[in-house]
């Protein structure tokens, strides 16, 4: 398919059709539908329907970004596109935006200083494409987290573990009590353990190495087996139904006392913030495992695809500035457990959690580049799937080391 002649055509040819009968309606697409997910969708329209301009058009995609993402490019190219769209940041839209059918935000960007307030400085650089600007990132997520319910530990008489190796040694006890230890689901989970053990045990320096430098020596070394070990102990905490569990029903398990705990991406306490706990009182959160605070970062951008009524492109201008507005950055972070992309809001109603990410994000030593800018769709899958593999049978370690270096080495 040549995305770019069949943009050619369909530009010249085709406009938007009102989603109601007001023609500054603007269908905003995404995947976020869980409870937090929604609740901070809803911060997103009520404060767009409060400029009393335009109106919001939901249009949430059920399941995850895998999912969502390539109806929402049909739909650009058929000709038939939404208003707005969640996309991740990165490169999933580079695509559309090389074929001409993405809004260029450059006027305003400059306008309203976006090179000054968005930091890091490579999320605006993920948006930008020959120079000009097609984006707009609304928030810093990162998978460098695990979540633990204190309750589980304090009714039982346990102390709340502050790193993984004191969970792992209580883990025995909680599983004699009927909790489940470590609550996880479908697949991409899976692999999240291993990919977050391998910051939060192995650090920075191994991360980079394996991930970066493809170092077959760093995938061989102590420090990495230390990482297999970790996940090694993770398999012997999960249920036996974990196999397709959606990640917030994992998150629910935790919050409900059924598991003592998760390792999962900030976006989880979106879910504890629906169900009114409280950060270190209700629940606590382990960046880095409780060893090595770093974060990757990823999240979430906007993007506006072309169309021919002017009313509907000012609309969407309209949306992209209240995106990144103080205001606006404040109250849906704190909804969707993320970090704002501003470096300038006041965030003093931010919980524990939310401040222990701002500290370790002051500090850019901290940030880490995520595994999609290091390594590619086929090697992140492969290593997926050595890590179910490993996760659901007895793998040994030194096979596991075994299968990771030839992974590795094949994507040099």
């Amino acid at each position: 398919m040549n995305i770019r002649l069949m943009a050619a055509a369909m530009l010249a040819s085709v406009a938007i059709s009102a989603v109601s009968a007001n023609a500054t309606d603007l269908e905003v697409t995404h995947w976020w539908t869980s409870g937090g997910e929604a609740a901070a969708v809803k911060v997103l329209a009520d404060q767009y329907n409060a400029l009393g301009n335009n109106k919001w058009v939901d249009g949430a995609i059920a399941g995850a970004g895998s999912t969502a993402t390539p109806l929402i490019v049909t739909r650009i190219l058929g000709g038939n596109p939404m208003g707005a769209t969640q996309l991740n940041t990165g490169r999933d839209a580079e695509e559309l935006v090389k074929a001409g059918l993405m809004t260029d935000l450059t006027e305003l960007a400059e306008k309203e200083h976006w090179k000054d307030i968005i930091r890091p400085a490579k999320l605006l650089d993920a948006c930008t494409y020959q120079g000009h600007i097609y984006c707009i990132p609304v928030n810093i997520h990162s998978w460098q987290w695990m979540w633990v319910n204190r309750h589980v530990f304090e009714d039982n008489g346990m102390k709340v573990p502050a790193n993984w190796d004191e969970f792992a040694a209580e883990a025995p006890k909680l599983k004699d009590k009927g909790i489940v230890p470590l609550a996880t689901g479908a697949p991409w989970q899976v692999d999240g353990i291993r990919s977050v053990m391998q910051v939060g045990i192995g650090g920075k320096d191994l991360y980079l190495a394996i991930n970066q430098k493809k170092s077959d020596e760093a995938v061989r070394s102590a420090d990495n087996r230390k990482v297999w070990t970790a996940f090694g102990q993770a398999r012997e905490m999960v249920d036996d139904s974990y196999s397709g569990r959606d990640w917030n029903m994992a998150t629910n398990m935790v919050i409900e006392g059924k598991a003592a705990g998760q390792i999962m991406g900030d976006w989880a306490q979106g879910e504890f913030g629906v169900a009114k706990k409280v950060a270190g009182k209700d629940y606590d959160c382990l960046p880095g495992l409780g060893f090595h605070a770093l974060l990757d970062t990823g999240g979430d951008s906007f993007y506006f695809p072309k169309n021919s009524n002017p009313d509907i492109s000012k609309a969407q201008l309209e949306l992209a500035s209240m995106l990144l507005s103080k205001e606006t950055q404040v109250k849906f972070n704190l909804a969707k457990g993320s970090l704002p992309v501003r470096g300038d809001v006041d965030l003093t109603a931010a919980n524990a959690c939310m401040k222990k990410g701002l500290e370790i994000l002051a500090t850019p030593e901290n940030v880490l580049p995520g595994a999609t800018q290091l390594l590619t769709p086929d090697t992140i899958g492969q290593l997926q799937d050595l890590s179910l593999q490993f996760f659901s049978s007895k793998m040994s370690v030194d096979d596991a080391i075994d299968k990771q270096a030839a992974i590795i080495k094949q994507a040099q």
